[in-house]
């Protein structure tokens, strides 16, 4: 299964494209939002959110079950960004579960700016 393809093509909202990556029993969870959708739902979810989008898979990890990415969102004209972490299993090389994590990106909180700790990774 080609990651890079599924980002790309769920980035860009093709709702056809994306189902060919997904086994028919799959569930996707979006833990942040205590979210659980089937494959339609997910894609409705993803090709109805409103805006245009792109992004980067900045690391692929593989263990025995599972590939994990982590990928940068963001819209296009880069209002806004996100990172999302993804738990991945795959069942006849077809997706047939995602643990999905997202998180904003944005400056780190001001308590900890008003303690001058950490420092910016890039």
């Amino acid at each position: 299964m080609d990651l890079y393809r599924y980002w790309s093509d769920t980035l860009r909202q093709d709702a056809a494209a994306m189902r060919r990556y997904f086994h028919p029993d799959a569930h996707i969870r979006w833990h942040n939002t205590n979210e659980l959708f089937t494959v339609d739902e997910f894609i409705r979810a993803n090709c109805e959110y409103p805006g245009q989008w792109d992004g980067i898979v900045e690391r692929v990890e593989k263990t025995e079950d599972r590939i994990i990415t982590v990928t940068h969102v963001f819209t296009k004209d880069k209002s806004l960004s996100f990172h999302v972490v993804s738990f991945i299993r795959l069942k006849e090389d077809k997706i047939i579960s995602i643990d999905e994590y997202w998180g904003d990106d944005g400056a780190a909180p001001q308590w900890r700016q008003d303690k001058q700790i950490g420092r910016p990774i890039k």
